[in-house]
């Protein structure tokens, strides 16, 4: 009798115990994929503390729907097989209600149509292909696309530098690249321009001296390098070897130029999300809470990070629940002003906001630094 008893109290324990288990958690689980390591780890560790800053803002003020946000980070480096494979544990295993990634086009495009498929929401902060919301309605992204940038590119050389030949050198393995080149040279013929020369080359490449003597020959005014800021490190110690002086213009692949190459980038201009030294409040505010935290100034890709947490967070607050369909009904609510401007959703679910242009100058302390050079609106 003694035995029966016990099992019994054994029993009742067991089954109290996975009842507690079977509850419903007092978390919400939100996943981050970011190339933390790889050739672009200079962008992902800022995305990722960016990230990591917000859910820790939003959890220090009460959470969200009453709970506090767990954020677990992924490490794909850079390789869109590593980002399948994160966002399967997270959604298998982890059983996040969305995704903040991936960092990088080639990698978001890796999981578009399984978060569609799967219907979890996918917000990417960075990845600026035009195609990588075409897979569904669960895909957003809080940067403006290549479309847009490589227009707004176009636009400034034609309209304030005053260009009316422009040279384009690109890496034709790359989707981000190709698609900058794409869009800049429709819009730049449109308003009147005249591409004289597009020279390509493959990633991996460290000599371009062969596309920049063919460049020289045609004298263009301006020199577009739409590519990641170390590889336009390289391309501008040869643009200058070669005595080629003219201006050279790129996009939001150049943030973290200026500690990475030296003076033979002085004087050129890029685009980019956001402006560190912009007068605006929230801008400022980032800044100096991001740079205590951590002891940098935030790039832009860690403010739309940053921005992206607490668009895909604030939506499911509206939502009143982790419900998928909810959550993507209420991120096309969004109109709020966060670090990188004023953001709604279009149909495509790509942003509407806009761009700056930055310009590379000498700081005081005789460090590259950048300067605000215009904004760009859509």
């Amino acid at each position: 009798m003694k035995n029966r008893g016990f099992s019994l109290l054994l029993a009742l324990v067991l089954i109290g115990s996975l009842v507690v288990g079977c509850g419903e958690s007092n978390t919400i689980k939100i996943g981050t994929i970011q190339s933390i390591s790889g050739s672009v780890s200079t962008y992902g560790i800022q995305t990722r503390d960016a990230i990591k800053m917000a859910v820790e803002e939003i959890n220090a003020q009460g959470g969200v729907l009453g709970k506090q946000i767990e954020l677990i980070v992924e490490d794909d480096e850079a390789s869109p097989d590593k980002t399948t494979n994160a966002f399967k544990k997270l959604v298998a295993k982890d059983k996040v209600v969305a995704v903040i990634g991936a960092l990088i086009s080639k990698c978001t495009l890796a999981i578009t149509q399984e978060a569609q498929a799967k219907k979890v929401v996918l917000i990417t902060p960075t990845s600026t292909n035009d195609t990588v919301t075409d897979a569904g309605d669960y895909i957003f992204m809080s940067c403006y696309n290549d479309s847009f940038q490589g227009q707004v590119g176009a636009k400034f050389a034609w309209e304030t530098m005053k260009a009316k030949n422009a040279a384009i050198l690109y890496d034709i393995t790359n989707d981000y690249s190709k698609g900058l080149t794409e869009n800049f040279k429709a819009k730049f013929e449109a308003l009147g321009g005249t591409v004289v020369a597009a020279e390509s080359y493959s990633a991996g490449e460290k000599d371009f001296n062969a596309q920049l003597t063919k460049i020289k020959a045609t004298r263009p005014d301006i020199l577009f390098i739409p590519d990641y800021y170390n590889t336009v490190s390289l391309i501008a110690k040869q643009v200058r070897n070669q005595g080629i002086n003219i201006t050279m213009l790129g996009a939001d692949g150049w943030d973290e130029i200026t500690n990475n190459a030296g003076d033979e980038v002085l004087g050129s201009f890029y685009c980019n999300h956001y402006s560190p030294f912009s007068d605006d409040q929230d801008v400022q505010t980032f800044v100096q809470k991001y740079t205590q935290k951590y002891n940098m100034t935030p790039n832009a890709l860690a403010a739309l990070g940053y921005d992206s947490t607490y668009i895909l967070l604030k939506a499911i607050e509206r939502a009143g629940s982790t419900d998928p369909e909810m959550i993507k009904a209420a991120l096309m609510e969004t109109d709020d002003k966060f670090v990188t401007g004023n953001i709604r959703f279009n149909e495509q679910r790509r942003p509407i906001k806009s761009a700056v242009m930055l310009k590379i100058v000498k700081g005081a302390d005789g460090n590259l630094d950048t300067v605000y050079a215009g904004t760009v609106n859509p």
